[in-house]
């Protein structure tokens, strides 16, 4: 029987793997929770407290990206996949924050470029307020004859994903195979996440709730906020992925993570003309070709320690 959890984290983990577990649940129940924004400020503003924060006794963990959880969904197996739909996603904010530091797409900074493209780019932060009512981001600018900025919102979350498989644990800065900083804008209200499950229990965490952000999160951040989160999740018996999958009303999706930024462009198309041969009857060549001409793709991060690609195929010319 389906069971909604409202959960209130009492630790933020800062790492994707087999934790300690903040929850546990069954397949098929609801999780209600709050996020903290990439500083670990809450929608009061306040800090996270140092008693709430992971800690290691062995290493030093980079303090970003927050995540609620992990959550331990009982049925869940190596083999399997772990569907996870994002019911609801609502703001509890009226503020957000970005910036441009040494880690943005334009500095090389996160990278580790020695000659960075953009050196002259001073450490500047942007204070963003948010209309909750009108779902609007407003940026009033010093220096331009426009004076403000209105934006259309429409947040999803950052950072979200599972343990990694071979035992490995990563940071929440991160994407990968289990999913992780993804920062795409696809993992919004009404799409499903489907992540292949290495570990037992599967071990989901989430966080770095964005209000809005364009491809690629070029700067290194997006509209940072908090947010209360309602997520569904259910296990898939016995189906194995290799990349985290996704879909909504109008798409099917396939992500692939990585660098060079081509190597995500591959793995993400791979994956999609695989899904198209394997569950709706295409030819390889054939599935090829009609992605080739009705596909398209969005870039998730290129700030990340990998970049993320997102490819997506209309629901259309899927057959009835």
């Amino acid at each position: 029987m389906m069971k909604i959890h409202k959960f209130k984290p009492q630790i933020y983990y800062y790492t994707f793997g087999p934790n300690e577990p903040a929850l546990t649940i069954h397949s098929g129940d609801i999780v209600v929770t709050t996020t903290r924004d990439a500083r670990g400020l809450n929608e009061k503003l306040e800090p996270l407290p140092d008693e709430q924060k992971q800690r290691s006794n062995i290493t030093s963990l980079r303090t970003a990206n927050p995540l609620v959880g992990p959550i331990y969904v009982q049925e869940a197996k190596p083999g399997d996949t772990l569907a996870v739909t994002v019911e609801e996603i609502k703001l509890n904010r009226d503020s957000a924050w970005s910036g441009q530091s040494p880690f943005g797409a334009l500095t090389g900074g996160g990278s580790g470029m020695t000659l960075p493209l953009y050196e002259s780019l001073p450490v500047k932060r942007f204070d963003w307020q948010l209309d909750l009512e009108q779902q609007l981001g407003i940026l009033e600018l010093e220096s331009s004859k426009l004076k403000q900025v209105r934006i259309p919102l429409h947040p999803f979350i950052g950072s979200i994903g599972i343990a990694p498989r071979y035992g490995r644990v990563e940071p929440s800065i991160t994407p990968g195979e289990y999913g992780g900083n993804m920062d795409c804008v696809e993992t919004k209200k009404g799409t499903t996440i489907y992540f292949p499950v290495w570990v037992v229990g599967a071990y989901l965490a989430f966080g770095d709730v964005h209000a809005a952000q364009g491809d690629g999160e070029l700067c290194g951040t997006a509209l940072e906020t908090t947010a209360e989160v309602t997520i569904q999740v259910d296990v898939v018996r016995g189906k194995q992925l290799e990349w985290p999958h996704m879909q909504d009303d109008n798409y099917i999706m396939t992500t692939g993570s990585g660098r060079p930024l081509i190597d995500c462009v591959r793995l993400a198309h791979v994956q999609l003309i695989t899904w198209l041969v394997d569950e709706y009857g295409f030819e390889q060549s054939e599935a090829y070709q009609v992605v080739s001409q009705v596909g398209t793709m969005r870039i998730g991060n290129i700030v990340d320690p990998n970049y993320t690609v997102v490819a997506k195929f209309p629901k259309e010319y899927l057959p009835v």
